[in-house]
């Protein structure tokens, strides 16, 4: 089959639409405020997101599982559904900045976890990189110099959790479609909430039922849109416009919900993505077999 055209615009466009839609998400939990446990809300927007699967039920009927890839989903499944929960609390706890540019943290622990556990090499350049990324996190946490809340902790674990996650799915990934990745993550994530809502459980309103709804919606459009960005152009195009993200995060913050402009949660969440566009940029050169010949190039 031959290969998408690459159109840089068009990739730049669904980048920025997808960080909208992901903007949209904080900012409707953000709304959603701290009645609900955290892990009631998370399990309410996937249970009701579980409506978006339809389309893939052919796809998940037509897949046979081995029971290695059973444990894979279930492994998966389990991390997703701590990171997750976790996530929902810490929207609770700190600014909608902070979680955006915390967020960029996951790749980056992924790089180092594929060369852990993986086997990918993890060259110098790239080990800079890392430690660049890890110099932006402590720009925003800033240890020593303001006490660290429970939320930032929190999306510290967020990010290990959803590095285990993304592994996990990479290696789903070279086994079955990716439709049924994404579907099994759904399900396995709603079936792992239900004990931990129901534990805690408060009745929802129907206006916060309809907010988990808008952030299902939301979390779909935009997972959707970063498809069609990465169909249409290279990641070292889109990457970078992933910024654009954390600058609407925290006008969000600033105009909708009052949370002070904090110039160094911009700054580290900058240094954190420029290690990423690096990381990617990297991994896209070696992938052209420009730096090293032979079918199996080590990530550099």
């Amino acid at each position: 089959m031959e290969k998408q055209a690459q159109r840089p615009l068009v990739g730049v466009f669904w980048m920025v639409t997808a960080g909208l839609c992901f903007v949209a998400v904080t900012a409707l939990v953000k709304l959603n405020g701290t009645r609900l446990p955290a892990a009631e809300s998370a399990f309410v927007r996937y249970a009701l997101g579980l409506v978006f699967l339809i389309p893939m039920m052919r796809a998940l009927r037509a897949t046979t599982l081995t029971l290695r890839l059973w444990k894979l989903v279930a492994v998966r499944g389990l991390f997703h559904t701590f990171g997750v929960t976790l996530w929902f609390f810490a929207m609770t706890q700190i600014s909608i900045a902070e979680v955006t540019a915390m967020n960029y943290l996951t790749p980056v622990f992924v790089t180092v976890a594929a060369a852990l556990f993986l086997g990918e090499r993890l060259a110098f350049r790239r080990i800079i990189a890392v430690l660049c990324a890890l110099l932006g996190a402590m720009i925003i946490l800033r240890p020593g110099f303001r006490e660290l809340s429970i939320g930032h902790i929190a999306m510290l674990a967020v990010a290990c959790m959803f590095c285990v996650s993304y592994l996990t799915a990479k290696l789903l990934a070279d086994a079955v479609p990716a439709s049924v990745v994404v579907s099994m993550l759904s399900i396995a994530v709603t079936i792992g909430l239900a004990p931990l809502a129901f534990s805690v459980w408060i009745p929802p309103t129907l206006q916060e039922v309809g907010l988990l709804f808008g952030v299902a919606c939301f979390a779909t459009a935009g997972h959707f849109a970063m498809t069609l960005a990465f169909a249409n152009a290279p990641l070292t195009v889109t990457q970078p416009v992933t910024f654009v993200q954390l600058i609407w995060a925290v006008s969000l913050g600033y105009f909708a919900f009052g949370e002070a402009v904090d110039i160094w949660v911009i700054l580290g969440g900058f240094v954190i993505l420029c290690s990423i566009t690096f990381i990617t940029w990297r991994e896209a050169v070696l992938k052209r077999g420009e730096i090293t010949p032979g079918t199996h190039a080590p990530k550099g």
